[in-house]
């Protein structure tokens, strides 16, 4: 083995927490204070630069001369890329070392940022989402690696909750000032600025390096193959997802056929992965009781954070507002977001990780029921409340579930590459199922109020008469012929009823949201009952005779010796699944 890949003696202390990771030696004041700087700086670069594009779609339309759909392809290929990188990142890492990936696609997404300042077209723009999706993959394991840096071994978990919220933030800073981007240079606006980024960040990793860490030859031939499998297959479900609702599921047969060949390549991946000896994904942790609930949880909150970017946003727009209208709402969005971070990070609590959880998407449920009575007269004023709870409430769950989920990745770091794709998958994949669900929700329920709302529009009606005079009325100085002005009354009269349907049809959208998260506040809670006074009690498994767990990220009991997080019961205390 070369020397490079030679094991090295660590201090306690210094040890890296992962294969691949760095090592944490001790740092002066101003030097933890320089990588909390740092590691913010590249956490939010890793987001920004998407959610600049995301939060103006609606303006690249014609900046670009693209359709609407045709614009959907943008957050599409960010997150086609950043699934199908985290794959081959981690081991990346680990054999190479995290920085000159992060380097080199630092440098490539710069050069290609710069390139499309001078070509106008949507072709170029999309290959500058895949290149930041490519890129997105390293800055978020970046970001987190050197805010750690910044903590003491005690506050590291805390660390892991700062972070997490940090990569949060990215959203509503792109509606505060993005407005004004595109004021000075259209859509190159965007584009300097992410290109300016981009280069800071660069300068900044270079100048403040991580320490070094362990590292060994990790890549085998099969794992490309399972990437040549996963990736595609991924990349196809997330076009499905993004344009179902767009061009409708039923009217597009491509959609169709994205979904059925993404499953059998991703089905394809798992048999190959299954049958390896060291295989790339650990099928068998993945498919765990708990692994798979939390999954499952990590999903469904997603879901409900889509609440903000599809619900929230949505019916602003629908009833006429645009970014600049936005502006407060999202800094109050920012601002509990923030509180959000440090209300975790501060009642953090090991033995504990389940209350938070629950009250966490209580918050969260109440904000959605508070947005479901919305009427014609809302604006964002009257959201601040409700989106300031499930801002805070986001931030709020996030960090206890996902120190959940990295206990049993610490204590089995075989198990790091599976967390990784899990956790991107939850997080990208996520958003883009709860946009189809919601998004799809709320047409199917513009139809049906637009239906009943019709069946009661009887010209009859005196009141419906003389609604549509007083539109007819409206058109006395430009048009002479009665039936003509009755016509625009009527067309009149059929716009505020569509009006009115996609308000009830925002309604639903919301109630469903505040439902779907009190039933998992129920089902986190019912579990933590269910293993406290029914379930029997279970028998701890003795750690291997000749395997050395690697040290945790704290002194506290995240995870147990038998490789599984521990979990959280009714009055606070842990117990392994």
């Amino acid at each position: 083995m070369s020397d490079k890949y030679a094991p090295r003696e660590w201090h306690p202390d210094e040890r890296p927490t992962m294969p691949g990771g760095p090592s944490f030696p001790a740092h002066s004041t101003p030097r933890r204070i320089a990588f909390f700087l740092v590691g913010t700086l590249v956490t939010i670069t890793g987001g920004l630069g998407n959610a600049l594009v995301t939060v103006n779609l609606v303006n690249l339309q014609g900046t670009l001369g693209a359709f609407a759909a045709e614009t959907t392809w943008l957050p599409t290929a960010y997150v086609m890329a950043n699934i199908s990188m985290n794959l081959l990142l981690v081991k990346f890492r680990q054999q190479f070392g995290l920085r000159a990936f992060t380097e080199f696609f630092l440098v490539l997404y710069a050069l290609v940022t710069f390139g499309h300042l001078f070509v106008n077209d949507l072709g170029s723009a999309i290959a500058v989402r895949a290149a930041h999706g490519m890129v997105g993959a390293a800055l978020s394991t970046l970001g987190l690696y050197y805010t750690l840096q910044s903590f003491t071994k005690a506050w590291r978990p805390r660390g892991i909750i700062i972070s997490t919220g940090i990569s949060q933030l990215a959203q509503p800073i792109a509606y505060l000032f993005s407005t004004r981007l595109l004021q000075l240079a259209e859509w190159r606006g965007l584009y300097v600025f992410e290109l300016g980024l981009t280069l800071v960040t660069l300068g900044a990793v270079l100048w403040l390096k991580l320490p070094p860490g362990d590292r060994f030859k990790a890549f085998r031939p099969t794992d490309f193959v399972t990437f040549a499998l996963f990736a595609p297959g991924m990349a196809l479900l997330c076009a499905a997802l993004s344009f179902g609702r767009v061009l409708w599921w039923t009217q597009e047969p491509w959609i169709g056929v994205a979904l059925a060949v993404s499953i059998i390549l991703i089905l394809a991946a798992v048999a190959v992965e299954h049958n390896r000896k060291n295989p790339l994904l650990n099928l068998r942790w993945l498919t765990n009781g708990m692994i798979a609930r939390l999954f499952i949880a990590m999903i469904l909150v997603r879901v409900v954070l889509s609440e903000q970017s599809v619900g929230a946003v949505g019916f602003l727009r629908m009833v006429g507002l645009n970014n600049d209208q936005l502006q407060t709402l999202f800094l109050v969005v920012l601002l509990a977001t923030i509180l959000g971070i440090v209300m975790s990070a501060l009642t953090f609590n090991p033995p504990h990780l389940m209350a938070p959880q629950v009250i966490a998407l209580l918050i969260m449920a109440l904000g959605a029921w508070i947005d479901s009575h919305a009427t014609s007269l809302t604006r964002p004023e009257e959201m601040y409340l409700s989106q300031a709870l499930l801002a805070f409430g986001g931030v709020f769950f996030l960090g206890p579930l996902l120190l959940t989920l990295l206990g049993t990745v610490i204590t089995n770091p075989a198990n790091l590459i599976t967390f990784s794709v899990l956790f991107g998958l939850t997080q990208n994949l996520g958003g883009l199922l709860g946009s189809a669900l919601l998004g799809t929700w709320q047409v199917m329920r513009e139809k049906f109020h637009s239906s009943n709302l019709a069946d009661q529009l009887s010209s009859l009606d005196p009141l419906v008469a003389a609604r549509i005079q007083q539109g007819a009325a409206a058109y006395g100085r430009v048009l002479a012929d009665p039936s003509s002005r009755t016509r625009q009354g009527i067309s009149i009269l059929s716009q505020t009823a569509t009006r009115e349907a996609n308000i009830l049809a925002y309604n639903d959208v919301f109630l469903a949201i505040s439902v779907l998260a009190t039933a998992l506040a129920a089902w986190i809670f019912g579990r933590a009952l269910w293993l406290k006074y029914v379930a029997p009690p279970p028998h701890a498994a003795p750690p291997p005779a000749a395997v050395t767990a690697p040290e945790t990220v704290t002194d506290s009991p995240i995870a147990n010796a038998a490789g599984e997080a521990p979990e959280p019961t009714v009055d606070g205390t842990t117990r392994p699944t």
